[in-house]
């Protein structure tokens, strides 16, 4: 009869261990997505202001010269500040460093199949925690939408002057051609564990 309560006495506290686990991881991801949607709240915000600004003050090329230069140091800035990888991605890239990982293409991949199900970009986003080069890594990515904002550079009828500008600092250019409320592309967050 002891033996049984003993394992009767390992197995629940085997299953309230593993609880708790769960529990406690749920809740890291819980938090963890809080502070990436913060994040992205953030770098978007700051990101959209000075292109704005620049819009307004110097017009599309030059924005496109401040997307070319200023955008990887807003989202460097991001990440050095808080301790996660900031980026930006797309299934259609333009810039060939910008391209995604198989991680990120699965998702965005995803996320196009539930937009075609009517289902709309700016509601996208997803966590997940994976092994990546033998470490424990929280992943998340939210969808970008195509606002009218966006079409200036990234929609089908381009001035001249802006497509001669994307081509010459962009040669292998693939983000055009969107419409409003198609995903652009996607912000990209990860941090080790």
């Amino acid at each position: 009869m002891s033996t049984r309560v003993f394992i009767a006495f390992i197995i629940a506290a085997a299953v309230g261990f593993t609880a708790l686990v769960v529990r406690g991881r749920s809740v890291d991801e819980a938090a963890l997505q809080a502070e990436a949607r913060g994040l992205i709240k953030d770098y978007g915000a700051a990101l959209l202001g000075v292109l704005k600004s620049t819009l307004e003050s110097s017009g599309p090329v030059e924005a496109i010269g401040f997307c070319n230069r200023e955008a990887p140091a807003l989202a460097a800035t991001a990440s050095q500040q808080s301790g996660w990888t900031v980026a930006r991605t797309s299934l259609k890239p333009r810039n060939p460093n910008a391209a995604p990982d198989d991680f990120e293409r699965r998702v965005m991949t995803e996320f196009v199949a539930q937009i075609a199900a009517g289902t709309p970009a700016a509601s996208l986003h997803h966590a997940e925690i994976v092994e990546q080069n033998g470490a424990r890594v929280f992943r998340y990515v939210q969808a970008i939408p195509t606002a009218e904002l966006c079409l200036t550079c990234h929609g089908s009828a381009l001035k001249p002057d802006v497509a001669a500008k994307i081509l010459a600092l962009y040669p292998a250019d693939q983000a055009t051609g969107f419409a409003p409320g198609q995903m652009r592309g996607a912000f990209t967050l990860s941090r080790k564990l």
